[in-house]
C-alpha cells in the first residue's frame, strides 16, 4: 500500500515558473482524498516557501532546509529542528575563509532566511545575487570574531568544479555536506553543511517513524537534482522528471519534465505499482 508521497518542490512539483500547475493540484487532492500523506522536501525555508505556497495548499507535511526541519503544514506547527553547534560552525567558518570560500552561515530555524556571509570580493555573480535578494535579512560576518552561536545550515557557493567540491567536502568528514545546482542561476554548486543526520532522507525517516507511522517501502519520492540523492535511495518507488541531470536520470526511473506534470505521472505510477 502506498502511505506517503514525498517530492521535490522547485523543479519537480513547482513549474519552472514556480507555479503549480491544474494537474499537479488535482493529483495532490486526490492523493488527499485517498488518505495518502502528502509531503515536500526541499532545501528552501520557511520564510522562502512563504513564497510561493499559500497557507491552504494541499500538503500536510514539509520537510524544508534539506532535512534540518520538518514542519505540519494545515497548522504551521514546527515539529522537528536540528542544528550545528558553535564550534562546529565556528570550525567551518574558520576553514572556508582560510581556502577563499564565499559562504553564508544561517540562523537557527525558524529564523534561518537570516544569515552572516563572508565575501571573498572575488567574482561570483551567483553568490551577490543572492545577498542581493536577502539584502534586508543578512550582514557580513566580521572575521577574527568568534561566532557567536548555533547555525541550521552553512552554504558555500561555488563554481561547476566538482572537483573543488569533493576536495572541500572531504575537510568535513562529522557533519553532512549536500551539493545543491544553484536555484538561481542553475550552474554553480552550493555545498550545504548541516549536522551528520540531516537529509530528506532524515526528514522522510523521522516523519515515517514519529507521524505517519509507515514502513518506508510505502513511501514514493520524486526529485530533480543532487540534494535529492539521499531521499531517492531511501524510498523503493524513486522517480525523477526528465529535466533532471542525466546522472541522476541514469539511476532511477524517469517521468516527464516539471513544466509537463512529471509528479502527475510519477504518482499514476506508483499508485498501478502499490496499490
Amino acid at each position: 500500500m502506498l502511505k506517503m508521497v514525498v517530492t521535490d518542490l522547485d523543479g519537480t512539483l513547482l513549474n519552472s515558473d514556480a507555479i503549480a500547475e491544474k494537474p499537479v493540484l488535482e493529483t495532490l487532492f486526490s492523493l488527499g482524498e485517498m488518505g495518502i500523506v502528502r509531503t515536500i522536501a526541499t532545501g528552501r525555508s520557511l520564510y522562502s516557501i512563504n513564497k510561493v505556497l499559500s497557507d491552504d495548499f494541499p500538503i500536510d507535511y514539509i520537510i524544508f532546509s534539506s532535512g534540518a526541519g520538518v514542519i505540519r503544514w494545515k497548522d504551521k506547527q514546527i515539529l522537528n529542528s536540528r542544528l550545528l553547534y558553535q564550534h562546529e560552525v565556528q570550525s567551518v567558518v574558520d576553514d572556508l575563509i582560510t581556502h577563499g570560500i564565499d559562504f553564508m552561515v544561517h540562523e537557527p530555524i525558524p529564523h534561518n532566511h537570516c544569515f552572516l556571509y563572508h565575501s571573498t570580493n572575488n567574482e561570483n555573480s551567483d553568490f551577490d545575487r543572492r545577498i542581493e535578494t536577502y539584502r534586508a535579512f543578512c550582514r557580513p560576518y566580521i572575521s577574527g570574531i568568534d561566532f557567536p552561536n548555533g547555525a541550521t545550515q552553512i552554504i558555500a557557493v561555488l563554481p561547476n568544479d566538482t572537483e573543488l567540491f569533493t576536495r572541500l567536502s572531504s575537510k568535513f568528514p562529522t557533519l553532512k555536506v549536500i551539493r545543491t545546482t544553484s536555484p538561481s542561476d542553475g550552474i554553480s554548486i552550493w555545498m550545504e553543511i548541516f549536522p551528520l543526520d540531516v537529509s530528506k532522507a532524515y526528514g522522510i525517516n523521522w516523519l515515517s517513524n514519529e507521524e505517519v507511522k509507515c514502513n518506508i517501502n510505502e513511501v514514493v519520492s520524486i526529485g530533480n537534482d543532487f540534494n535529492d540523492l539521499d531521499m531517492l535511495d531511501l524510498t523503493e518507488f524513486s522517480y525523477v522528471v526528465s529535466n533532471a541531470p542525466n546522472e541522476l536520470k541514469n539511476l532511477y526511473k524517469v517521468v516527464p519534465s516539471n513544466n509537463e506534470y512529471g509528479f502527475a505521472f510519477a504518482v499514476k505510477d506508483a499508485l498501478t505499482n502499490l496499490r
